[in-house]
């Protein structure tokens, strides 16, 4: 007889069931963030959260308002009359949120405590965390969260104190300030090359295999919109959500990979692949100016500008330097 297993969805994301007359702020907070991202797919990458749970919580909302707050159409989705009625309040209960929880840190001393900061993976991994160790010895009594995700952090929401990431904020509440510019061009390892020779042209890398990265931040169809009638098969060898497994795939020698030039300050061994081909994504260092006025934050920042600043660190310039030269 054949077993079947059902699968839950993990209890920390069902949507918390209460009577009508209380309203759920999970259930708000997720629609806020369905209506700035466009689209439940879209909530559901900035959340982190399942497809399914992200519209759980929406519908639940609706049956505690008692009416239909957005239509989804070919665009996304659309608020109703009043599901615009509900984002206005939705928006003063994230600052209420928001005034709570600085409430609640006011007692802890400026240079103690928890400093959180947001950054993509790689930046973070390789770029940031060796640094970062300078910051917390020369302020012992900062505890640093570095957390590496694709996925942006809701600052109006104390998601982090501090977030790097690789698209500019929209949200006319937070301040952001571009760090400088990292630049992205193939790679792959000496063994590869030997074995499989070096593509001399765009049209040769169908004769190639490739490294492929799909995640938040990141072009999805990066790889679809410069080979449209590449079939994927045989020609995409692996694709990961991590920039770390996407950079150990390309040593291990599975094909040609994406990867920012700052790889050759770091001392990589891969070999850069001259094709004409560099895709340039803008570093943005973004705060929240509330969480800006504790001494550790503001310190915090100053000191990120001066990681990344491109005239100490040419990698991150406007202009494109060879990995050749920045070596």
């Amino acid at each position: 007889m054949r077993k079947y297993v059902k699968q839950r969805v993990p209890y920390n994301e069902h949507p918390e069931v209460v009577p009508v007359e209380t309203i759920n702020w999970e259930a708000v907070r997720v629609f806020l963030v369905v209506k700035r991202c466009g689209s439940f797919r879209g909530a559901s990458q900035e959340l982190g959260m399942a497809l399914n749970t992200v519209r759980r919580h929406v519908s639940l909302l609706e049956r505690e308002v008692d009416c239909p707050l957005l239509i989804r159409n070919a665009k996304g989705i659309e608020l109703t009359e009043e599901g615009e009625q509900l984002l206005g309040v939705a928006m003063e209960m994230e600052k209420a949120a928001y005034g709570v929880k600085k409430i609640t840190k006011s007692d802890v001393s400026d240079f103690e405590g928890r400093l959180r900061i947001s950054v993509t993976e790689g930046l973070g991994t390789y770029w940031l965390m060796p640094k970062m160790v300078e910051f917390q010895r020369a302020h012992p009594k900062v505890i640093v969260e570095l957390n590496c995700t694709m996925r942006k952090a809701d600052l109006l929401s104390m998601d982090a104190d501090i977030a790097i990431q690789l698209v500019r904020p929209e949200n006319p509440d937070l301040k952001h300030v571009r760090l400088g510019r990292m630049h992205v061009m193939p790679f792959a390892s000496r063994q590869y090359l030997k074995t499989n020779g070096t593509p001399q042209s765009m049209d040769d890398i169908v004769n190639h295999t490739i490294v492929e990265q799909l995640s938040p931040q990141i072009d999805f169809d990066a790889v679809d919109k410069m080979f449209p009638n590449q079939p994927r098969e045989g020609f995409v060898s692996v694709a990961t959500n991590t920039s770390t497994a996407h950079l150990l795939a390309v040593e291990g020698g599975a094909g040609l990979g994406m990867l920012p030039t700052y790889l050759a300050v770091l001392g990589s061994e891969l070999v850069p692949v001259d094709l004409d081909l560099i895709v340039q994504h803008d570093i943005w260092l973004v705060y929240n100016p509330e969480m800006a006025k504790l001494k550790r934050v503001a310190t915090a920042i100053k000191w990120i500008r001066q990681a990344f600043d491109p005239k100490r660190y040419p990698c991150f310039q406007d202009d494109f330097i060879h990995p050749s030269d920045l070596k």
